[in-house]
């Protein structure tokens, strides 16, 4: 794998390249630790030769008018953010958290704990599995074995009688 040169990376930033060109050196900045060192760099010298922006508001003005018109959106659609330290998140009611549900959970186990509800229900499990257990059905093989000597004992029965 070769290393591409500062100038080529120094023309990518400034869009002077073809498409199959950006695309391949696209592809190689994720491989490469070197090449991307190289990258940083040259638009960290192209930055520096970019002019100031003397009129801040202007510039905004002038994007804001670039952009395309929209209704305004309604009460129920607008998201609120509150800013924090680091990033901006969502608020959320209280009941939609996760620590609430979690906190339910909990307090609901408990409940069912010291009510004695788990208790009935082992209860009735296992009064379920005795009824099981005195209900036990013959396999089928057995099922077969019992008919096969029904049938053996009906065939010696009809041969005792002939004789």
């Amino acid at each position: 794998m070769g290393h591409y040169t500062f100038d080529e990376w120094m023309q990518y930033v400034k869009d002077e390249l073809n498409e199959s060109a950006r695309v391949e050196l696209e592809d190689h900045l994720y491989s490469c630790d070197y090449c991307l060192e190289l990258y940083l760099q040259a638009i960290a010298d192209y930055e520096s030769s970019l002019p100031l922006l003397t009129d801040e508001q202007g510039f905004t003005d002038h994007i804001m008018a670039a952009l395309p018109k929209t209704e305004p959106a309604l009460p129920s659609q607008i998201i609120k953010l509150e800013i924090g330290p680091k990033k901006a998140r969502k608020t959320k009611r209280f009941y939609k958290q996760a620590v609430f549900h979690y906190l339910l959970a909990a307090a609901a186990t408990l409940l069912l704990t010291f009510t004695g509800a788990f208790q009935s229900i082992a209860k009735y499990a296992n009064s379920f599995e005795t009824q099981k257990i005195q209900e036990k059905k013959p396999s089928v093989t057995e099922g077969v074995l019992n008919k096969t000597f029904a049938w053996m004992d009906s065939f010696e029965k009809k041969e005792a009688i002939k004789k």
